[in-house]
């Protein structure tokens, strides 16, 4: 079914497809890395959940795909994640997370995080991006006002970009269970067209939650490419 659903998307017979209830993610979204496969300039598909607390939405990502991404994937993931927050009317102020602020810290996985915000600041100059950095400097403004001043994301990000699934995965989860966030996901980003996946055993709530959020994807990149044959037309 996943096939078949994956390819009504493809065709234009479907604006998108939500799947997953029953079966693995594997089944959900090998077809579309199949079929659908990645948008331009993207090398990767990845995950973000949308999290809801008492007095605002962020952006978690990747927190259910990519076990160990690259610089460049966790550039990829950056990008896409930004996209994804307007999307959904976040402002994107991105966090490249690790356990060290600034230059404070060493090692391999800093210098991950590093050259993926390099790449991120080459390959998008106009937006706000900030790392490596750790969370508590990235969401607290105290924390930012010591450790990183002259920021323009610390103490204020929206969009929080994990080193790894491991990290990602258990803070997402750890949020929404100790701070009683709505966790909305995982949203599938990098996709020429919409494809979620859904948990096994998912309430209907959650059906619901992630139909809209693909009917709203949809109708972003029905937008977009209405957009872009308005400026091909007027370029003729």
């Amino acid at each position: 079914m996943s096939y078949f659903g994956t390819m009504m998307v493809q065709m234009g017979l479907a604006d998108g497809m939500v799947s997953g209830a029953t079966h693995t993610t594997a089944h959900t979204i090998r077809p579309s890395f199949e079929i659908i496969k990645t948008r331009p300039n993207t090398s990767v598909v990845s995950s973000v959940f949308l999290m809801a607390l008492a007095d605002k939405v962020l952006v978690y990502g990747d927190c259910a795909v990519n076990p160990d991404p690259t610089a460049e994937q966790l550039a990829d993931i950056a990008i896409s994640a930004s996209e994804t927050a307007v999307e959904f009317g976040i402002e994107p102020r991105i966090a490249m997370l690790s356990y060290s602020t600034g230059e404070s810290g060493k090692g391999a996985d800093v210098d991950k995080v590093r050259a993926a915000t390099a790449l991120v600041r080459e390959r998008r100059p106009d937006l706000l991006i900030e790392g490596p950095i750790q969370y508590d400097a990235a969401a607290d403004a105290a924390v930012a006002a010591v450790k990183m001043p002259a920021s323009a994301v610390a103490g204020k990000a929206t969009v929080f970009i994990f080193p790894d699934l491991n990290t990602g995965n258990n803070t997402y989860k750890a949020v929404q269970r100790s701070a009683g966030a709505l966790a909305l996901g995982p949203v599938l980003q990098g996709l020429r067209k919409p494809i979620n996946d859904l948990s096994r055993g998912a309430l209907v709530q959650d059906i619901v939650n992630t139909v809209a959020i693909t009917a709203i994807q949809a109708a972003s990149l029905d937008s977009a490419a209405a957009a872009a044959a308005a400026t091909a037309t007027v370029s003729a």
